[in-house]
């Protein structure tokens, strides 16, 4: 069974975020473009670059969002939530594209020390650039922390990683006039081997869902409990689980009482559905009712 509150929740918080990341994703690259463009700086080119790959990123994750949240079909019976996994994949790769673009322009402008001009631009157009992206990434967070988006997450890594970059093309640009010249390269630098590290935990967690990795220790826990703690239920075996986009996948054989009628056993399952549905809505949950007397020990889960 599908809690359809919570799958709704879950898509309008992705759906605002994704909208939200994509309008001020456009308006970063407006201005640092216009800042790159009159001071010639390769912190200030390190920033405005990562902007247009969180642009088309966000894009990108808009469209596949789409896909991702549509509902189960004849051709993809358990939904379509894969998609967010492999968004999330091609958002790490544009992460580490961004990483290796800034890695050489960092190298370049090391080797090749230039002072910065008309710094008070590029100084004021990172200060609001800061201030945006804080207020999209306190945004962003709170949507993670409802609805566990994988493609929000990646999103999320973009603008975190901007918050570093920009205080750091902050920090450059006023080091660079006169004190440290090498400050505007050592920074673009230290940003692009942060997004790669950010880049591979994005992998790793989406790799995780396309290979059908078990729920958490605490979610597994958490229905385990939920079956030992109903006074009709025996025991639990064979617990498998997945997760797909926002919905995650339960299934179990429930051992029960040799003499309970069949419209006993349905009601019990039906009982401890509707408890595991509450506890991590959205999911669906599948049950497969056993009479004790056919289990054997080496099935059992404690």
């Amino acid at each position: 069974m599908t809690s359809t509150t919570a799958t709704d929740d879950y898509a309008y918080w992705v759906r605002i975020a994704a909208i939200l990341s994509t309008s001020t994703a456009f308006i970063l690259v407006v201005l640092k473009l216009y800042a790159w463009l009159v001071t010639d700086s390769s912190a200030m080119l390190a920033s405005t670059t990562d902007s247009m790959l969180d642009l088309f990123a966000s894009v990108m994750s808009i469209v596949i969002l789409r896909f991702a949240l549509a509902p189960a079909d004849k051709e993809h019976t358990f939904g379509h939530g894969k998609a967010e996994s492999l968004a999330g994949l091609v958002q790490a790769s544009f992460v580490l594209g961004s990483a290796i673009i800034l890695i050489f322009s960092g190298v370049s402008r090391v080797l090749n020390p230039q002072v910065i001009v008309h710094s008070e631009i590029a100084i004021w157009v990172t200060i609001i650039s800061l201030v945006l992206t804080l207020l999209l990434v306190v945004f962003q967070r709170f949507v993670i922390k409802r609805t566990g988006s994988i493609i929000i997450s990646g999103d999320a890594l973009h603008y975190q990683s901007d918050l570093l970059l920009n205080l750091g093309v902050l920090i450059a640009i006023i080091l660079s006039q006169g004190i440290w010249v090498h400050a505007d390269g050592i920074f673009t630098i230290l940003v692009a081997l942060y997004l790669v590290f950010g880049a591979g935990q994005i992998m790793v967690n989406s790799v995780a869902q396309l290979m059908d990795s078990e729920l958490s220790d605490e979610e597994l826990a958490i229905i385990k409990n939920i079956v030992k703690v109903h006074e009709e239920a025996i025991g639990i075996h064979e617990l498998r689980t997945r997760q797909s986009g926002a919905i995650k996948f339960i299934q179990f054989h429930l051992e029960l009482d040799n003499d309970l009628s069949l419209l006993e056993a349905h009601s019990i399952g039906d009982e401890i559905e509707l408890s595991i549905c509450n506890a991590l809505a959205p999911c669906e949950v599948f049950i497969h009712h056993d009479p004790s007397s056919v289990v054997t020990s080496n099935t059992q889960v404690n």
